[in-house]
């Protein structure tokens, strides 16, 4: 079950680093850009999904959290 999350919670920086660190399947090219981030949670992991900023292919990037004992 998609359950969504607010990732203007996160900070800034973190939301720039997300929204610029991308890969377009449509374009085959790194760091176009993500528009429009939504973050959900769906079976335990992370997401954000928004449009290529190029192309506005569908965007899916897995965030992985740091746990406090990494």
């Amino acid at each position: 079950m998609r359950v969504p999350r607010d990732f203007n919670l996160r900070d800034p920086a973190e939301q720039r680093s997300v929204c610029s660190d991308t890969w377009c399947s449509r374009c085959e090219r790194p760091d176009l850009g993500l528009s429009n981030p939504l973050e959900y949670e769906e079976g335990g992991r992370i997401f954000v999904e928004g449009a290529c900023v190029a192309c506005g292919e569908r965007i899916v990037t897995e965030l992985m959290e740091a746990r406090a004992d990494d």
